[in-house]
């Protein structure tokens, strides 16, 4: 039987990338968007997603196996929402869960959600974050995130369709959004970077590369079903390493000064950016042993080759 996907949000930087592999490994791909139809690989299919989301998913789901719904309302820098967890629980909870009904209704197989590690907790101390731990989300975005597991979890066990849960981190590769392409702008045009101090914390990311070989394992991975995975490149760094690094693939050696975590966390605050200085200068490992185990996986990229890849083959 032909492997037949959707994935929503196919137009977007993970679901980009996961189309093109999923279509060299031999499935039928459609995806969906909000967002004009671009042009895709010969083989893909393009849905378009209403903009009033009250969306008709019957041609968008028909004759497929599998929903990967990449989709979501993302961390927003200059946030306009006078209420950012009422429009966080529009798209990431009500639009994710109408798609599932639809879905169970029309008996996909499996539905296979990409979360954030952000369900678990903003930061690590002296113990990594693990699959079955107790979820303290600490954002808008990851409050709406874990309620749209937990109604996953729920429509489960009352249909017969599957769900996957993946809680990546940062995910970083080419032409990378967020807080990695600031760090690669920066890294280009020279600038003195604060962070040479900050070399105690840990935190875990995860290349597109090794992402995406992840979500292709989970697809169709009978242990996989029902569960809850997360997801890293098996290695943590701290900042300054990770910065220096990232200038050695660029070819443009990082300039770092050495500012205390502690000064660069206040002068970021009275900055209005305080939340940027916490992750860049607070620890978030990740603990991938179950998905190692349960799914037989290693992550395919380490971290130098990923980063040579992300900035060696186009970047913002």
């Amino acid at each position: 039987m032909t492997r037949r996907v959707l994935i929503t949000g196919g137009l977007g930087f993970v679901g980009h990338a996961l189309s093109l592999a999923l279509l060299n490994a031999g499935f039928f791909v459609r995806v969906s968007s909000r967002r004009a139809h671009s042009p895709e690989p010969c083989g893909v299919e393009f849905f378009r997603v209403a903009d009033d989301g009250l969306t008709n998913w019957r041609n968008g789901l028909k004759s497929v196996n599998t929903v990967v719904h990449c989709a979501a309302r993302v961390h927003v820098k200059d946030e306009i929402a006078s209420d950012p967890l009422v429009a966080f629980r529009t798209v990431n909870v009500s639009s994710t869960l109408e798609l599932a009904r639809q879905a169970a209704n029309m008996g996909i197989k499996r539905f296979v959600f990409v979360s954030s590690i952000g369900v678990n907790g903003a930061e690590t101390f002296a113990k990594s974050f693990a699959a079955d731990d107790e979820p303290s989300p600490h954002s808008p975005y990851a409050v709406s995130k874990y309620e749209a597991e937990l109604g996953l979890r729920a429509l489960s066990a009352e249909t017969d369709m599957e769900v996957v849960v993946v809680r990546p981190p940062l995910v970083y590769g080419p032409n990378a959004p967020g807080n990695f392409g600031s760090l690669v702008r920066w890294l280009e045009w020279g600038v003195p970077l604060p962070f040479g101090a900050v070399t105690e914390n840990r935190r875990s990311l995860i290349a597109l590369d090794n992402l995406v070989d992840l979500l292709l394992r989970v697809i169709d991975h009978p242990a996989a079903a029902n569960q809850t995975f997360l997801a890293a490149d098996g290695e943590d760094v701290s900042t300054a390493d990770l910065v220096r690094r990232m200038g050695f693939a660029l070819g443009r050696p990082a300039c770092l000064l050495s500012v205390s975590p502690g000064l660069l966390r206040s002068g970021a605050s009275l900055l209005g950016r305080g939340d940027v200085a916490k992750i860049l200068c607070s620890s978030l490992q990740i603990d991938i042993a179950k998905t190692r185990e349960l799914l037989n996986w290693t992550p395919p990229v380490c971290v130098d080759e990923a980063l040579r890849r992300a900035l060696s083959r186009g970047h913002p």
